[in-house]
């Protein structure tokens, strides 16, 4: 399942927002302030509500008052609608207020499309129901009638763990696997305890674990990765995850005309994010959403037309989101990939650059879309 379209509503600077047909790999550029952190943030909102609950995922983001758009009392509302390989549609709808001073789940509801729309799930306040019935929604509907422990939990939470709910599993596992990269260059170079880890977290800590996982059970892909490496990083002939003496692990990058390899943290910034990145990008079990900000931070201009190539290729698993200010990257980026915020008067709206003639026309013409976003022609999206 993909997303196909979302609806914000009163979530920090945007008070009513809905983007519609959202591409495999979409690019979101704007100034500094303008929400594009924000956005990626609701995916990361979503994520902490579903694994933990509503008040630990708003706490985490300084509480309710602080989420809700200025102004606005709430409720806090998000509509998602999703798509999957046979093309049929389902939207789930979340909406959050305060209760006695706490956060709540006001509604949620998933919804399907086969035929006609049906309320798969549907709760309030904690209490609601579910469909019970074989996978092909033949026969009489029956619905299970449940109680939540609590009215901060999501529902999908606790009744997708069983598979006779399989549109609600579908959902709580995609969810669960969303990745919105916070990538730190100065946690993944430090060396870690040993340990089994397959997936790169979001700040990129575990990148150690990561490559000896990577390196001991899926080799051939490992050696892709230093392949693309090689290529792309002058002098560079390997790169080991090694264990210390004392049972931790370090990444070691081995530069050709060197006799000893050189530790992480005495490897350029840029090495490693391209290293964390393709590891990322290369996951033998693919996310199903990727949020990933700025990923021209530390690398050559002339990289970035390649890592988009990359994120390119990932959409084949998964779908890509990316925020950039690079106008190389965006170069590398299809029209109808683009979209740009817009912040006016406190609040944004979101653009889609392929909705625009004239940019459409110019890029006929031979330009290319970075260097038109930099010359003024994405209206609104630089600073005022």
């Amino acid at each position: 399942m993909r997303i196909e379209s979302i609806r914000i509503r009163n979530y920090r600077v945007f008070k009513d927002v809905t983007i519609n047909n959202i591409p495999e790999m979409s690019v979101f550029v704007g100034a500094n302030g303008s929400g594009k952190t924000t956005l990626f943030d609701i995916f990361g909102f979503l994520r902490d509500a579903l694994i933990h609950n509503v008040r630990h995922a708003l706490a985490r983001r300084g509480g309710f008052k602080e989420v809700v758009t200025r102004g606005a009392d709430g409720p806090i509302e998000l509509e998602i609608e999703l798509v999957n390989a046979k093309s049929e549609l389902a939207a789930y709808i979340l909406s959050i207020t305060l209760k006695d001073g706490f956060p709540i789940v006001q509604k949620e509801v998933l919804t399907d499309n086969q035929g006609q729309p049906r309320h798969i799930l549907d709760f309030e306040f904690g209490k609601g129901h579910v469909i019970l019935e074989d996978d092909k929604g033949i026969g009489e509907v029956k619905r299970d009638y449940q109680e939540l422990e609590s009215a901060d939990i999501l529902a999908i939470k606790g009744l997708g763990q069983f598979q006779k709910f399989k549109v609600v599993s579908e959902l709580r596992k995609l969810i669960e696997n969303w990745h919105i990269s916070d990538f730190h260059i100065s946690e993944a170079s430090a060396v870690r305890e040993t340990g089994f880890v397959e997936h790169l977290s979001s700040g990129g800590d575990n990148l150690p674990l990561v490559a000896r996982y990577m390196y001991e059970h899926h080799h051939a892909i490992f050696n892709q990765v230093l392949y693309k490496m090689a290529r792309r990083v002058p002098g560079l002939s390997n790169v080991e995850a090694s264990e210390t003496e004392d049972g931790r692990i370090l990444l070691k990058f081995q530069d050709g005309p060197f006799k000893d390899p050189f530790i992480a943290k005495y490897v350029s910034d840029g090495t490693i994010r391209m290293f964390a990145y393709l590891l990322l990008l290369h996951d033998p079990s693919p996310h199903p959403l990727l949020c990933v900000e700025e990923p021209e931070n530390q690398l050559y201009p002339k990289l970035l037309g390649e890592l988009a190539e990359e994120f390119r290729l990932y959409f084949r698993s998964g779908q890509v989101f990316i925020s950039t200010h690079s106008p190389d990257f965006l170069n590398a980026v299809e029209l109808n990939e683009i979209f740009w915020l817009e912040k006016k008067y406190g609040f944004t709206t979101v653009h889609r650059a392929e909705s625009v003639q004239l940019l459409k026309n110019l890029l006929m013409e031979g330009d290319l879309p970075g260097t038109l976003w930099k010359q003024g022609f994405f209206k609104g999206a630089d600073p005022v």
